[in-house]
């Protein structure tokens, strides 16, 4: 029954969200009655969808029949990007209807089409669809940034160059965070639009550089003494990962530090996280795995990097990271 209701409670979340039931409590409690024309449900759907919420510690029930929020609902709201993410899950479940297919191969997902750079890195992507991913990655962009950067510190780095970078998100951190580090971003040109602006509303345009390219056909900037390949490995197959590496590791003078942040498998020791959440959602884009710590300092190795090792973080169910040396 838990595992079956853990499904049907990310749905009810997933109602929750789209119905904008949380903002619609920041103000004030209210009733089933008073929210059911707002949200466009009966006022007996209303109730079972609050109900729900209440039973997911998001809203608590308060006097006179009214729902509030609760801690963990106010906490939702507040953090960026959270509910973007959520809202995107829709597109996984509907990926998940026929699991058996989807194990097989057989399913064509819309997961595969919604994240097209993974594939489409070769060719142009449409400006429509790199800010959809833009959008959604930068948002979430800012929990692993700062899950990562509590678990490392870049304060004694000359020149970081984020490869996958998008608009900077992760640079941006850096910077606000230290205030030593050039700032050096490497991402497709459709992608990477949308940077400029960031930088500069945080301060950080003298610092930043911006360099458009794929690492797919084209090779790295050089200059940088560390490289950070934030939520990027598990996009994509073994093979090209091993050549990533290689070129991060070709990229780097001696000494130089890599970074890897992202949702890692448990490995030996599985995790509901990275086991069954990551792991199907890679299966899903038809691209990438989730990998264990020690596949990944094992690619490290392979591609001439020493001194790897795993570094843990307070949430892995964001992300984990995976340090090496050049």
């Amino acid at each position: 029954m838990g595992l079956v209701s853990g499904f049907v409670g990310s749905q009810a979340l997933l109602a929750l969200v789209e119905l904008g039931v949380l903002d619609r409590l920041r103000d004030r409690p209210r009733t089933a009655g008073e929210l059911s024309p707002m949200l466009g449900l009966a006022p007996d759907r209303a109730a079972i969808l609050l109900q729900a919420g209440v039973a997911l510690q998001l809203l608590r029930r308060a006097r006179g029949g009214r729902y509030a929020l609760a801690r963990r609902g106010a906490a939702l709201l507040g953090v960026p990007g959270l509910g973007a993410m959520i809202r995107h899950h829709h597109v996984l479940y509907r990926d998940l209807t026929d699991p058996v297919a989807l194990l097989r191969g057989e399913v064509d997902t819309e997961l595969a089409r919604f994240w097209p750079y993974v594939f489409g890195a070769a060719g142009p992507v449409a400006p429509e669809v790199a800010a959809t991913y833009s959008d959604l990655m930068s948002e979430s962009q800012e929990l692993v940034a700062e899950e990562t950067l509590r678990a490392v510190s870049l304060a004694e780095v000359g020149c970081l160059m984020d490869v996958g970078g998008g608009t900077g998100a992760f640079l941006s951190a850096v910077g606000r965070r230290w205030a030593g580090p050039r700032l050096m971003l490497f991402d497709l040109p459709e992608v990477v639009a949308g940077a400029t602006a960031r930088f500069a509303r945080h301060g950080l345009a003298a610092r930043a550089e911006i360099r458009s390219g794929s690492f797919r056909t084209d090779p790295l900037p050089r200059g940088a003494d560390a490289i950070s390949l934030v939520r990027v490995l598990y996009d994509h197959a073994d093979s090209t990962v091993a050549a990533l590496l290689s070129q991060a590791h070709a990229a780097l003078p001696p000494g130089g530090r890599l970074l890897i942040s992202e949702p890692m498998s448990g490995g030996a020791r599985p995790t509901v996280a990275g086991d069954v959440y990551f792991a199907f959602y890679t299966l899903a884009m038809r691209t990438g795995r989730c990998r264990s710590a020690a596949e990944i300092a094992q690619l490290c190795t392979d591609a001439g990097f020493s001194g790897v090792r795993a570094i843990p973080t307070a949430r892995p169910f964001l992300t984990s990271v995976v340090v090496a040396t050049r």
